[in-house]
């Protein structure tokens, strides 16, 4: 079995929620790992997912990371949240994807708890998601959310669904994220613990 799987049974006496978050070639750095490091810091078992068929993926600014798990040799039943960070071409390369988009399809309409930032929320877009739905995204990616009612706002949730703007908003994403999964006392606890007083 893959070590995300494994992981799920070892951490689960003390981990709230399972979630995975999707990264490919030419993901925003900042996006990606601000969502891993708070997420883990408020005992959130994420798994960082290559969609690649090696662990090793590029960020946008050129650093090589090394994810938990490949998506091919993943089992994802124990999903309580799929996440997808921004980036260029990051981003477009998570949206070609089928086996991914697939499984955002199948976890979305049975009510799974799915969240995108900066030019992500357009695959949430082109796979219907926002339609009717309060959606943002990184300001030139606003005109691709077809259907949805653009705001301003930081993050948006409506239902199932959590959007978000770019790096700059990547804190206040992760800690709602945080407190959809673990309430909002554990997202001020997180909050205060990195002197972030918004």
């Amino acid at each position: 079995m893959d070590e995300c799987g494994q992981g799920a049974v070892r951490v689960q006496e003390v981990m709230m929620s399972k979630v995975y978050i999707f990264f490919a070639d030419g993901f925003e750095d900042i996006e990606g790992l601000t969502v891993v490091d708070l997420m883990r810091r408020a005992q959130i078992d994420i798994c960082t997912v290559s969609i690649k068929d090696t662990k090793e993926v590029q960020t946008s600014h050129g650093i090589t990371l090394k994810t938990d798990c490949i998506f091919g040799e993943t089992d994802f039943s124990d999903a309580d949240m799929l996440v997808l960070p921004g980036g260029m071409p990051g981003t477009r390369y998570l949206g070609e994807f089928k086996p991914l988009t697939d499984l955002l399809t199948k976890f979305y309409q049975e009510g799974g708890k799915v969240a995108a930032i900066c030019a992500a929320p357009s695959v949430f877009a082109d796979l219907g998601f926002l339609k009717g739905r309060t959606a943002t995204s990184y300001p030139s990616f606003m005109e691709k959310l077809h259907g949805a009612v653009t705001t301003e706002d930081a993050v948006a949730v409506d239902g199932n669904v959590t959007t978000s703007r770019g790096l700059g908003t990547a804190v206040d994403f992760s800690l709602s994220l945080i407190s959809q999964l673990a309430g909002a006392d554990k997202a001020q606890e997180i909050a205060e613990s990195i002197v972030y007083f918004r």
